[in-house]
């Protein structure tokens, strides 16, 4: 891992090296998560067409399978990563995803789906994609690396959910499915020549234990902000469950739901903004952060009551993820400032592993409860689980300050 000479200084530029790495791990980190979130508006209509996809149960496992194989694999790669060397694990994790995009793409009926979405998941690359993007940088600049890679995840889920439902237009599901698998064997191209040769591994005795992960999971701080991601994402799942089909029964036609998505994340990120700003004041953090979770409660409470009205789905939508996008921005920065200096990266792995359990959850729940109780129940069920966010988040202690260039994952 590198590091300045000089830790501190005004105003630190990346060399090109580091651009280069830092641009082609984004590039690659983007298309990966593309695989993710460009089916999110689409594949609950999708698979209602589908051997099995009346059962929404079904639907929302098949969404979901994806998040149980990433929360169970991120920290096996990320070791793998350090033993194996960290491209040689990219491009593993990049084959698989691919296979289970081709899987999924020819896949005749849900169950199929479902074993292609397991594949996508099983290639979680992301602790290694982040390992590398530190083995490439200086900790002066590594806060600036780690924001390209959450800019390019925040523009991929925001281009996301407008693309899904014109791709889906033009080549279909199975057509987006497709084209995510060439697209992580495109990647492969891009971390071959666009990223150099990292330094060394390190060694694997510099492994965290089980003794890090124990005093990781015992912080009553980390696991608050660990509930929130897991909580963030379980939200976001179970409303994909429902939304698309709100949306067609208050008379949107399919082809035409990029139009309401693309409205709705211009005005939740004209609101999210200014919050964003004042998210940064230490003074203002935890007021910010505790108002954007009841925020999101109030969102889901708007598409409780929606019904088939458009405009009311409309405003819950933007209230939502004027939250969401809020949330997700903040919480990678406060974990890395509530961990321990020396488990950082273990901090980190663990709260990758929950978001993606969070997916998991979220979407099975989510699919269950819209099968057996309506969409009143899938909404109510992302209600109770924010308000037990709102009352462990209003106990959280106010974030300790970070010292110059400490080292941060995915602060944005």
């Amino acid at each position: 891992m590198r590091s300045d000479a000089a830790p501190g200084t005004a105003t630190v530029r990346m060399t090109p090296d580091e651009r280069r790495a830092t641009s082609g791990l984004a590039g690659i980190y983007g298309l990966r998560m593309l695989g993710m979130f460009v089916i999110l508006p689409v594949f609950a209509l999708y698979a209602e067409t589908l051997p099995g996809g009346a059962d929404r149960t079904m639907v929302g496992l098949a969404l979901g399978a994806y998040g149980l194989t990433q929360a169970l694999l991120q920290i096996p790669f990320g070791w793998a990563s350090d033993r194996y060397g960290r491209k040689r694990t990219i491009v593993f994790g990049l084959v698989l995803f691919a296979l289970g995009s081709f899987v999924a793409a020819w896949a005749p009926d849900v169950a199929w789906t479902i074993v292609g979405r397991t594949l996508q998941g099983a290639g979680a690359i992301s602790a290694a994609v982040i390992a590398l993007t530190a083995d490439l940088t200086r900790d002066s600049v590594r806060t600036k690396a780690m924001a390209a890679i959450g800019m390019t995840i925040g523009a991929t889920f925001a281009l996301s959910l407008v693309a899904g439902p014109v791709l889906t237009n033009w080549i279909g599901v199975p057509g987006i499915f497709a084209l995510t698998g060439a697209l992580a064997l495109a990647a492969i191209g891009l971390l071959r020549w666009a990223v150099p040769e990292a330094p060394p591994a390190a060694h694997a005795g510099d492994l965290p234990g089980l003794a890090a992960f124990g005093r990781v999971l015992a912080d009553g701080q980390l696991a608050r902000l660990n509930y929130g991601i897991f909580a963030l994402h379980a939200l976001l799942m179970a409303l994909f469950v429902q939304v698309p089909f709100e949306l067609r029964a208050a008379g949107v036609a399919a082809e035409a739901h990029w139009q309401v998505y693309l409205a709705v994340i211009a005005a939740s990120v004209a609101l999210m903004l200014p919050a964003l700003g004042w998210a940064d004041s230490p003074s203002r953090s935890k007021l910010v952060f505790n108002g954007a979770v009841a925020v999101l409660a109030a969102g889901q409470l708007l598409l409780a009551l929606a019904g088939p009205r458009l405009w009311w789905l409309g405003a819950g939508l933007v209230v939502f993820f004027a939250a969401f996008n809020l949330l997700e921005a903040t919480l990678p920065s406060l974990t890395s400032k509530y961990a321990p200096a020396a488990l950082k990266g273990t901090a980190v792995g663990v709260y990758s592993s929950v978001q993606f359990l969070g997916t998991f959850v979220g979407a099975v729940a989510g699919g269950w409860l819209a099968q057996h109780s309506g969409a009143a129940a899938v909404f109510g069920f992302g209600i109770v689980l924010t308000l037990i966010w709102l009352v462990a988040s209003a106990t959280m202690a106010p974030p300790p300050a970070m010292r110059p260039g400490n080292y941060s994952m995915g602060e944005t």
